[in-house]
C-alpha cells in the first residue's frame, strides 16, 4: 500500500480539506506492521527556527542523523543549505514540500518517492490535525512559506508564518490565506539582508537591465562575436535566464548538470536551453568563474581571456547577479572593465531586501519576529537575535506581549541578581578559555611537522556530525569547488567540508573568514616547489589543469603542503548563520585594505510577478497535492 493510498483512505471524499496523519505514512513508507511510533522530546539544544512550538513539524532541517525527533519533515525549497543530509538512502520521515520541490527531490537527489509527499498550493491540509498552508515564497522555483494553524490548549489556535527563503512583492498582500494570518503568533523570517544598506532594485528591474545589455551589445557587435556568460548556481537564477532567451530571440547554452535541474522545471525541449556551445553565445558558467564574490568583487579577467581565445570570440560580457556585492551607496548595476572585458554587477535578489522586510512585518503586524538568518548559535535571546528584532520595532502587535513584560517585572530583582552573577561567570570562563587557546597557540608553533595532515582541520565531535556516502560527499565536494577560486587544492576543500560537517554554506563561508591564510599557504608551497625544481631540473613539477570552469586539483600542493606551514591562525570555530552584510562588516573591520581596479560605474518601474506565476505556463498542475511519483 502507497503512502498516496493511506493518504486517501484517512480523507473523506465528501470533505474538502485533505486530513493526513503523519505517523501512519510513514509506517506505510515503511512497510511497517505496527500502527504506532513514539520519539523521544525535542531536546533543548534543537535550534528553534527550525521546528513550529506545540508539534513535532520540523522545517528545512535534515542534519541530526543520530536520532529521530518526528516523521513530519517540511522543505521549503530545493537549496543545498536547506535540504543538506538528504540522500538516496532517505527514510527517516516524510517529507512534505511543494509539488515543484517534490519532482527536484525525486528526479535529482533520487530521494525513494515513497517519503516524499506533495501539497498543494493555496489549500488548506490537515497534518496530524493542524491546518498546514503552502503559498508562493519567490524565491526560486517551488520555493514555499509555510503558514501554520497549530490547536493548543480550551480549543484556542495559534498561527505561525515560516517564510523559508522569500523575496516579498506586493501580491503577497492580496493572497487571502495570508491574509488570515494578520496578527499572526510568529513570523519565522528570512533576514539574510536585514539592513539598512541593503536596498536592492526589484526582481524586474534587474532582469531588465540584463536583457537591455544582451541586446544592445548584441546587436552592435553581430553573432559569433560577442561571448555572454551569466554566473549561477546549479538550481537558481532561472527567471533571468529564460527572460534573456526570450526577450533576445537566443538559446541559453547550459552544462549537463544544470540541464537536468532544468529538465524538471520543464525545459527538456531543446527551444530555451542547449548543451551545444556552438549554438548560442550566451553561456551560463560557475559562480566562481567571472571572479570572487566575498568579501568584495574581484574579477577574474584572465580566465575571461583564456576562454574568449579559446572559443574564437573579439569580447566578453559577463554578469553576476547577486546581493553580496551591492552597496546602497553605490549605482543600481556597476560595470568592471578591462580592454575588451565587461563585468555586470547585479542586485538580481532572491532573497527580501530591508524595505521589503520592514513591510512585511508591518502587513503581517506579529506578536513576535523569529530570524532564521544571522542568530549566534541559534539562540532566540542572543544579542545579535534582539538586535535584529530591534530593525522591527513598531511594527509588530506589542500590546500582546504586555504580559510578558508583566512577568518579568514580577522575576525583576532575583533574575538581575542571577544574571549579574552569571555574566560574572561568563566572563571568568571566556578569559580562561582565552588564555588556554593562547597557550595551545605557542604549543602548535613548537611542534614538529611530521605528517601530512593540515593543521587547521577541526576534527568535529562524532556526536555532532554524520558521515555522508562517498557520492554524496563527491557531490559536496564539486559544489564546494565551484563556490571557491580555483587555486584551492582538494585537501583544502575535503578539510573544510569535513570541519564544517559536510555543509556547503559553512565550508565556503569558513573560507572566506580565512582566505588570505589558505592562499599564502599555497604560495609559500609553490615558491618552495619551484625553488626545488630550480635546483634540480630533472625533477619535474606537476600542476594539472582541471580547464577553464574547474577548480584546481594540484596534486604536489595537495601530498606536500603541509610540511611547508602549519598555521595556528587557521583554527575554525563553528560557522554561524551570519547574514552577507554583517559578515562583510566584520571582514572591512579585520583589513584595511581597499578595494584597487580600474572599474567604470554605470546607472541604468517595478512590477514583480512571483516565481510560481512565472513557471505556471510550462509545469504541470500545482494546485492538486498528494504523491508525487518517479518520472521515467
Amino acid at each position: 500500500m502507497s503512502a498516496q493510498s493511506a493518504a486517501t483512505a484517512t480523507a473523506n471524499e465528501r470533505v474538502k480539506t485533505l486530513t493526513l496523519d503523519s505517523t501512519q505514512l510513514y509506517l506505510t513508507a515503511l512497510n511497517s506492521t505496527t500502527s504506532t511510533l513514539s520519539f523521544p522530546p525535542i531536546p533543548s539544544s534543537f535550534p528553534p527556527s527550525n521546528f513550529i512550538p506545540h508539534t513535532r513539524f520540523l522545517i528545512d532541517s535534515f542534519r541530526h542523523p543520530f536520532t529521530a525527533f518526528s516523521a513530519s519533515y517540511f522543505l521549503s525549497h530545493f537549496h543545498s543549505d536547506q535540504y543538506f543530509g538528504l540522500c538516496p538512502s532517505w527514510s527517516k520521515g516524510i517529507i512534505f514540500c511543494s509539488h515543484l520541490t517534490s519532482l527536484l527531490l525525486i528526479q535529482t537527489l533520487k530521494i525513494p518517492p515513497r517519503f516524499v509527499f506533495a501539497l498543494p498550493l493555496n489549500d488548506p491540509v490537515l497534518v496530524d490535525g493542524c491546518e498546514v498552508i503552502l503559498i508562493d515564497a519567490n524565491h526560486c522555483p517551488g520555493s514555499v512559506q509555510l503558514l501554520f494553524k497549530v490547536p493548543t490548549k480550551n480549543g484556542i489556535f495559534e498561527r505561525y508564518v515560516h517564510t523559508g527563503d522569500f523575496r516579498y512583492c506586493n501580491s503577497m498582500k492580496l493572497n487571502s490565506c495570508l491574509i488570515g494570518f494578520v496578527g499572526c503568533d510568529a513570523i519565522f523570517l528570512d533576514t539574510t539582508y536585514c539592513d539598512p544598506k541593503c536596498i536592492f532594485p526589484s526582481q524586474e528591474e534587474s532582469i531588465d537591465y540584463v536583457v537591455s545589455v544582451v541586446d544592445r551589445i548584441g546587436k552592435e557587435f553581430g553573432k559569433r562575436r560577442v561571448l555572454f556568460l551569466i554566473a549561477t548556481y546549479v538550481a537558481g537564477k532561472e527567471k533571468i535566464l529564460v527572460e534573456v532567451a526570450r526577450r533576445c530571440k537566443t538559446k541559453i547554452c547550459v552544462d549537463g548538470r544544470k540541464m537536468e535541474i532544468l529538465r524538471v522545471l520543464g525545459y527538456g525541449d531543446g527551444e530555451v536551453f542547449t548543451e551545444d556551445e556552438s549554438e548560442s553565445d550566451v553561456h551560463v558558467v560557475g559562480w566562481s568563474v567571472l571572479g570572487e564574490t566575498w568579501p568584495y568583487f574581484r574579477p577574474n579577467f584572465v580566465i575571461m581571456e583564456e576562454v574568449m581565445v579559446e572559443r574564437g570570440y573579439e569580447k566578453v560580457v559577463g554578469f553576476v547577479p547577486t546581493g553580496w556585492t551591492y552597496e546602497v551607496k553605490r549605482n543600481k548595476f556597476a560595470v568592471q572593465t578591462k580592454d575588451t572585458f565587461e563585468i555586470h554587477l547585479v542586485p538580481c535578489l532572491e532573497h527580501s531586501n530591508y524595505d521589503e522586510l520592514k513591510e512585511y512585518v508591518k502587513f503581517l503586524k506579529p506578536k513576535k519576529v523569529i530570524p532564521t538568518v544571522a542568530m549566534d548559535f541559534e539562540k532566540l535571546e542572543s544579542k545579535h537575535a534582539d538586535k535584529l528584532r530591534k530593525h522591527f520595532d513598531g511594527l509588530i502587535d506589542e500590546m500582546d506581549n504586555k504580559e510578558d513584560l508583566l512577568m518579568g517585572f514580577h522575576r525583576g530583582n532575583c533574575e538581575t541578581v542571577e544574571k549579574v552573577e552569571r555574566d560574572a561567570n561568563e566572563e571568568r570562563v571566556m578569559e580562561r578559555n582565552k588564555n588556554m587557546f593562547e597557550i595551545k597557540t605557542v604549543e602548535s608553533n613548537d611542534m614538529d611537522v611530521s605528517s601530512n595532515d593540515v593543521s587547521y582541520v577541526h576534527k568535529p565531535d562524532s556526536q555532532d556530525s554524520t558521515i555522508p556516502s562517498e557520492e554524496e560527499r563527491e557531490r559536496i565536494i564539486e559544489e564546494t569547488r565551484d563556490s571557491l577560486p580555483r587555486w584551492v587544492t582538494r585537501d583544502q576543500i575535503l578539510d573544510l567540508v569535513g570541519s564544517s560537517r559536510w555543509n556547503i554554506v559553512e565550508a565556503v563561508s569558513n573560507f572566506y573568514e580565512h582566505e588570505i591564510e589558505f592562499y599564502e599557504q599555497v604560495s609559500v608551497f609553490r615558491t618552495f616547489e619551484s625553488a626545488s625544481h630550480a635546483s634540480s631540473p630533472n625533477s619535474p613539477i606537476s600542476l594539472s589543469n582541471s580547464g577553464h570552469f574547474r577548480s584546481s586539483t594540484d596534486e604536489n600542493v595537495n601530498t606536500n603542503l603541509s610540511l611547508v606551514s602549519k598555521s595556528p591562525s587557521l583554527k575554525f570555530t563553528r560557522w554561524r548563520n551570519i547574514s552577507p552584510s554583517k559578515r562583510k562588516k566584520n571582514t572591512e573591520k579585520r583589513s584595511n585594505k581597499k578595494v584597487k581596479s580600474n572599474s567604470t560605474l554605470k546607472s541604468s518601474g517595478s512590477k514583480q510577478p512571483t516565481i510560481t506565476s512565472f513557471f505556471s505556463k510550462l509545469l504541470p498542475d500545482d494546485s492538486k497535492g498528494g504523491k508525487t511519483d518517479r518520472k521515467n
